[in-house]
């Protein structure tokens, strides 16, 4: 394991030899024989379905997994699927998700769906992959998963089979005998042919793949992104970059007496690769708590006793759940964490405090997007972290800071200058990040850097710092949501001329979908009304508004655009002005700032409690000051 604490750090690490001439496996099911053989016996995987500190919990080693892999991707090549084909899943965690992951990019190519999606979507999805295979759960109490499959496979002609996983195998004692009585019925009304997953790959042979695992880099996964509206778009990945994100882990961070706990599903990137594909790197030990990973009934309440239950070394996060841990004491020995690792959200200085003074552990904040396969930059694990930024682009990734102006001219931006976050790195595939060719047009830069969409700087140091974005994405608790989503439902109310979306500021989710409405002439339409409109033609929940204002008229470009930025500063002065209610400190005006986005401005009332007014503003992602 390399160390990995300052710029001169990975510029070693790169200047070692070329990315492509490491001597890495090529193939997936290569990078796990190779850490199966070296590890064989220790354990690779657990999952427990219930979150206590001492509810049954499931585990393989790195051997089993490699046996259930194999077994598997045998399975998948013996129904049709071949290199090209896809087979896709809709699961929560269980010892099978990350099996299926592996199994199907070997097999052919694999695409994990979000089960929160509407049957629509999925169905979407299986079709635009032409996906023959679908695993998914069997019927089971408290989810809808079951249900929502065979809607979306009666959608999906081109699913010849449809694999289920009995999550009965994790319960143990009475709740497995109760679970057959009181499983929930669902009408498959589709001509796939269902099997019961475990039963058939058990029948397959689990000692070698009975095809050839062809050693040669190919696509092998197709993520989609969190757009919400309509179809989302599919991201390609190579089996280059899953190792190279793999690789990342196993270099800079992991080893194998590491235990990591997950905390988001399989189909998540930041699942599948900076913490999956680590493990395999490293033969470290992934541990799933629940199905729904943190967002599992009690997981926030056990959390402190699964970390001494496992031992957990590293702690890989998102905000969200920082903020509901710092809501809970620290109740039992947390002294095997040695750091903590943040993403797909901004994290608050407050949070950041709060958590280290808690546990004595600092938070590396990461950055990494689905379209770039994951990993971009992180605060170094053994070094300066400057809380606030994502840190430094990683070894083989290159961060440009560039603008692009209407004529389609590039220019490069100096050090703290705010631009668009360009990048190149093993994991970003030029002109095929979508699997749709018109997708691709203008995403490139020099036809090798990815336009991210997000705004931001890189500091003297080398550090990026994000400020904005230039896609107009709502990213609540890390899920993101397309504004289009929510502005295209208050449209199709009649009285409704105009509608502007955005993320309002909130310190649990860092954002909330919020939304401005401009009302047709004469219309008397209330806020109340259109609120219920909304919960009924917003097909997504996490998409629905939380606040929805009339105004007189709308802010607009001089083409007639809402102008967004003017929505985010009334939004930022509504939410602050509220958190700082009694602290005699409120809201003077939200000032664009050119290094830092858009920045509150505070005036002081008579009696001011700033330590207070700190302490609040604190558990907020934006900048602010003092006139």
């Amino acid at each position: 394991m390399g160390r990995f604490s300052s710029y001169e750090d990975r510029d070693r690490v790169e200047a070692e030899m070329p990315f492509d001439r490491r001597d890495l496996p090529v193939t997936l099911y290569g990078f796990l024989k190779d850490t199966a053989h070296r590890f064989p016996s220790r354990p690779a995987l657990s999952f427990q379905l219930l979150s206590g500190a001492n509810d049954h919990a499931t585990t393989l080693s790195w051997r089993e997994f490699l046996t259930r892999v194999t077994q598997t991707a045998n399975l998948f090549r013996s129904l049709g699927v071949g290199p090209g084909d896809t087979v896709a899943y809709l699961l929560p965690n269980s010892t099978e998700t990350p099996v299926i992951l592996v199994a199907g990019a070997t097999a052919g190519i694999v695409n994990p769906i979000n089960p929160l999606l509407d049957p629509e979507q999925i169905a979407g999805i299986l079709r635009e992959t032409n996906a023959k295979v679908l695993v998914t759960l069997k019927a089971f109490p408290k989810t809808d998963i079951a249900q929502k499959a065979a809607e979306a496979v009666a959608q999906a002609p081109n699913i010849t089979h449809v694999l289920e996983v009995d999550l009965n195998r994790h319960l143990t004692g009475l709740k497995r005998f109760i679970v057959p009585l009181i499983r929930p019925k669902v009408t498959a009304v589709h001509k796939a042919q269902i099997l019961d997953f475990n039963e058939a790959a058990n029948k397959q042979d689990g000692t070698a793949l009975r095809f050839e695992d062809v050693q040669q880099d190919r696509v092998a996964a197709y993520f989609h992104t969190g757009g919400t509206t309509g179809m989302p778009k599919l991201a390609q990945h190579k089996y280059s970059g899953m190792i190279y994100n793999g690789w990342l882990g196993g270099t800079l961070l992991f080893d194998e007496t590491d235990v990591l706990m997950c905390p988001l599903p399989m189909f998540h990137v930041f699942a599948a690769y900076p913490v999956l594909m680590s493990c395999i790197a490293s033969g470290a030990h992934v541990v799933m708590p629940t199905p729904a990973g943190y967002r599992g009934e009690g997981v926030f309440d056990n959390f402190w006793k699964l970390i001494e239950r496992w031992h957990c070394t590293f702690l890989i996060t998102v905000p969200t759940a920082i903020s509901a841990l710092m809501q809970r004491k620290v109740d039992a020995d947390v002294s095997s964490l040695k750091t903590a690792i943040s993403g797909s959200a901004p994290l608050p200085l407050e949070l950041y405090n709060r958590f280290r003074q808690a546990t004595g552990v600092e938070i590396a904040e990461g950055y990494g997007l689905t379209e770039a396969t994951c990993l971009v930059s992180c605060n170094p694990v053994d070094g300066l972290k400057k809380v606030g930024s994502v840190g430094i682009p990683l070894p083989y990734t290159h961060v440009r800071i560039l603008n692009h102006d209407d004529a389609g001219n590039v220019h490069e931006c100096a050090t703290d200058e705010v631009g668009e976050i360009c990048i190149a790195n093993p994991g970003v595939i030029p002109g095929s990040t979508y699997t749709e060719a018109d997708k691709n047009h203008g995403l490139f830069t020099e036809d090798i850097y990815l336009r991210t969409g997000d705004l931001g700087r890189i500091d003297p140091d080398g550090y990026l710092w994000i400020t904005g974005r230039a896609k107009d994405l709502i990213i609540r608790g890390g899920h993101n949501i397309d504004p289009a989503e929510l502005e295209d439902g208050l449209l199709s109310h009649p009285d409704v001329a105009f509608a502007g979306a955005i993320g309002q500021p909130d310190s649990f989710a860092g954002e909330l979908p919020c939304a401005y409405v401009e009302l047709v002439s004469g219309s008397t339409v209330t806020v109340e009304e259109l609120m219920q409109h909304a919960r009924t033609h917003i097909h997504e929940r996490a998409a629905i508004p939380k606040y929805i204002e009339i105004l007189p008229e709308l802010p607009k470009t001089a083409v007639g655009k809402i102008f967004k930025p003017d929505l985010r500063k009334l939004a930022i002065i509504r939410i602050y002005n509220e958190v700082l209610d009694g602290t005699g400190a409120s809201v003077a005006e939200v000032i664009d700032d050119k290094k830092r986005g858009l920045v509150a401005r505070l005036k002081r009332g008579d009696t001011v409690d700033e330590a207070e007014v700190a302490r609040r503003l604190g558990e907020h992602t934006r900048p602010w000051e003092w006139v």
